[in-house]
């Protein structure tokens, strides 16, 4: 296999280390710095200029480099989370132009931060039974209902949410794709308390709450198409071999400064062959990631493999926590919370965190039956 990109390729890497030499330094203005990085060119590649962007032309293997310098040099890339990994998106490839001009732009910069109003209580991997209903009444949506799950809405001022507006069609063609805005009288944010003592997550309540007619994205009832579009960016966002990769470096950090028996955790063999089996993964998600790289530059698109991105990662993230939590024992015990310098205890999260990941942007179960029926061709599971 071929892993070079080649010199082309070599110079463009060149060039993105030498913008990072003269425009990057540790503590230096984040915002001011990513926006000399939009102006080159190196960040938002694909959302045209008027909405905050750099607009150039899609190349996978430019992308991939830019990535790998700016991780490299520990320089902040694009801003995270679901406005900007998942709503652009959607608005770029469905959404009117008046949404685009409004809301592309401030949620790039960060100003609009977005809560997702998928899940609701009875409503998780079966999403098309949701029954938060939206009425059209007076040229606004009338809303009623509750989502739960919601992560970090308390901090959000806005939600994409998937809402029940054509009550009497079959469940999957009966759900739109509304835009709310969290700030109002009609809707009631109460956080959850996590078992790691935080809350993040929250339960949205609506109460008569409302929005504009035309805060609709795509056609009344076209929701659940919107959304497929939606979850495609949300299982790459989670799929990625950085995460991966970023766990892995942690994870041998963590063996070699803990001190188990009186030696550093990293000599004692059990830890050893756990750490090689978890690098030799990596590296076989870095080779599935060429392929899929290869395959989209000549048009084929990621496949199969593709779809096994979001579920790989989750199952990695399982897999990194158990090691750790072997590694750290009773110190794997110790909540983070309240704690303003948090050492080791953070691992208490990303524990927590793995057995959410297998939830989060479709659950593992689900993943697998989508693989085996629509990627292997395999016959349905009976209902039976």
């Amino acid at each position: 296999m071929e892993l070079n990109y080649g010199p082309e390729h070599d110079e463009y890497r060149e060039q993105v280390r030498g913008f990072l030499r003269e425009t990057w330094k540790e503590g230096a203005d984040v915002v001011a710095f990513r926006q000399q990085a939009i102006e080159a060119g190196y960040l938002y590649r694909g959302i045209p200029k008027r909405f905050g962007g750099s607009e150039q032309p899609s190349d996978v293997i430019r992308a991939r480099i830019i990535a790998e310098e700016f991780a490299a040099a520990k320089a902040p890339g694009e801003i995270k989370g679901n406005g900007v990994q998942m709503l652009v998106p959607t608005l770029l490839e469905r959404g009117a132009e008046w949404q685009k001009e409004r809301f592309v732009a401030k949620t790039l910069s960060g100003e609009y931060r977005w809560a997702q109003g998928f899940s609701e209580p009875g409503s998780g991997s079966d999403l098309a039974s949701l029954r938060t209903r939206g009425v059209l009444r007076d040229g606004q949506w009338v809303i009623n209902g509750q989502k739960v799950w919601t992560s970090y809405a308390k901090d959000c001022q806005y939600m994409f949410a998937l809402i029940r507006t054509e009550p009497e069609a079959s469940k999957h063609q009966g759900i739109s794709y509304l835009l709310i805005n969290l700030d109002q009288p009609g809707i009631d944010i109460r956080p959850m308390k996590q078992i790691n003592g935080g809350n993040d997550f929250n339960e949205v309540f609506f109460t008569d709450a409302v929005t504009p007619e035309d805060w609709i994205v795509g056609e009344r009832g076209e929701g659940w198409s919107v959304s497929k579009s939606l979850l495609k960016h949300e299982r790459n966002m989670l799929g990625g071999i950085d995460r991966s990769e970023s766990l892995f470096d942690s994870l041998l950090g963590l063996a070699k400064r803990t001190v188990k028996n009186g030696v550093p955790a990293i000599k004692d063999p059990w830890v050893r062959d756990r750490l090689a089996a978890l690098k030799a993964e990596l590296e076989v998600q870095r080779c599935s990631s060429f392929i899929q790289m290869s395959r989209e530059l000549s048009g084929d698109g990621g496949g199969l493999l593709q779809m096994m991105n979001k579920l790989g990662q989750s199952n990695y993230a399982a897999a990194v926590a158990e090691v750790a939590n072997a590694i750290l024992e009773d110190e794997g015990l110790i909540s983070p919370i309240g704690n303003r310098r948090p050492g080791n205890e953070r691992w208490v999260n990303q524990y927590m965190n793995s057995l959410a990941a297998a939830i989060a942007g479709g659950t593992s179960n689900i993943q697998r039956n989508i693989i085996a029926e629509r990627g292997l061709g395999l016959p349905r599971e009976s209902s039976q």
